[in-house]
């Protein structure tokens, strides 16, 4: 437990000086403190790492968004939580690992949504998520390639705010001949 726990710690100090692609298992290993064979324990590469991070952002991050709803404050709560680890976030969403990170964060968010089944929207509930946390993710991808300091989390909550709001949740507007 104690290795793992060096191994992930290492990998977030080092995201923090250089991009994922130059990051090298023996790099991992040298600042956790532990042996390559023990990387190897735990981990078949350092994506397999990766996942493991993401995986524990990823239960934090939907636990943030569900806890409020689709209310200004809960995009608050989630933007405030990003920016703290942006540069692991920017890692996640950004880089070689963007997929997978999209498609776990699709797959929990339709897991949980089950639970919230009378949320109001004027879409199918399936499409609802989908477009909600497609919105939710490609913004946050969108705002951790600014420049830091451009957006503040309050801005980009507006945003996802206004997004979510316009596109999912607001009535649909009737069409010319309705």
């Amino acid at each position: 437990m104690r290795s793992a726990a060096a191994l992930r710690q290492a990998l977030l100090d080092l995201l923090t000086e250089k991009a994922f692609d130059q990051i090298t298992v023996r790099e991992i290993c040298a600042r956790a403190g532990v042996h390559n064979a023990t990387f190897f324990r735990h981990h078949a590469d350092k994506e397999a790492l990766l996942n493991h991070v993401a995986q524990d952002e990823i239960d934090r991050l939907v636990a943030i968004s569900f806890a409020h709803g689709y209310s200004h404050k809960g995009f608050l709560a989630l933007c405030d939580y990003v920016a703290a680890r942006r540069i692991l976030w920017r890692a996640l969403l950004t880089g070689g690992a963007g997929g997978a990170m999209r498609e776990e964060l699709m797959q929990l968010s339709m897991a949980l949504a089950a639970e919230y089944s009378d949320y109001p929207t004027w879409l199918p509930q399936e499409l609802s998520v989908i477009c909600s946390t497609t919105l939710i993710v490609e913004t946050l991808s969108w705002w951790l390639k600014q420049d830091e300091g451009e957006y503040s989390s309050e801005a980009v909550a507006d945003i996802m705010h206004e997004l979510v709001e316009s596109a999912v949740i607001a009535p649909r507007r009737p069409r010319a001949g309705d």
